[in-house]
């Protein structure tokens, strides 16, 4: 696959085919990625919870909330929830800030996850407090996002935006997810 066919491709998704069985083996190797990309200084201040056993997957996913712009959906069912998880975490003794890191480390772990044929989307909506409780993470680490990761069982498509237009993902009557895009030409500025 052609590096800007991944991009295309590696869409937010947010129903999955249950059945189908992501391995810890799997989430590993998406997680071993971000050993390797850049960090802010070199710090290297990420580090990881994987979540792969189903009772922990099953107590992990109420404490999430999804897709905001879609207020008549409360996320995915039963047979549509992601099989794994990634828990991110930023480790404050190391350094404060995680935003540079953290963007890259995710934006990552979804390239290697689109590549493998899984799904994965980025949820920084998050009941932290139950989050740490349940997984008895330390006040020194902060909870940053969840990647929640499956086989995708909806159908992503991006939408060029007009000028002005929405930026609010939307389903439309077939289910199909829409995502508004800026143009290059809207993004591109030149200042005299």
């Amino acid at each position: 696959m052609l590096f800007r066919e991944l991009v295309t491709q590696s869409r937010s998704c947010r129903r999955f085919d249950a059945t189908f069985p992501v391995t810890e083996d799997e989430v590993r190797n998406l997680v071993e990625l971000a050993c390797y990309v850049p960090s802010a200084k070199n710090l290297q201040p990420l580090k990881f919870i994987l979540v792969c056993d189903p009772p922990a997957v099953s107590a992990l996913f109420p404490l999430l909330s999804w897709a905001g712009y879609l207020s008549d959906w409360s996320g995915p069912e039963e047979d549509e929830r992601p099989r794994a998880f990634i828990i991110m975490l930023g480790d404050q003794r190391i350094s404060q800030d995680f935003a540079c890191d953290s963007g890259i480390a995710a934006q990552t772990i979804l390239l290697g996850a689109t590549a493998s044929g899984l799904g994965g989307c980025i949820v920084a909506s998050l009941d932290r407090a139950k989050i740490r409780e349940l997984f008895n993470i330390p006040e020194s680490f902060s909870i940053l996002m969840v990647i929640a990761l499956g086989k995708p069982a909806e159908t992503i498509v991006i939408d060029q935006m007009e000028a002005d237009a929405s930026v609010r993902y939307f389903r439309d009557a077939h289910g199909i997810h829409h995502v508004p895009k800026r143009v290059l030409e809207e993004l591109l500025v030149k200042f005299h």
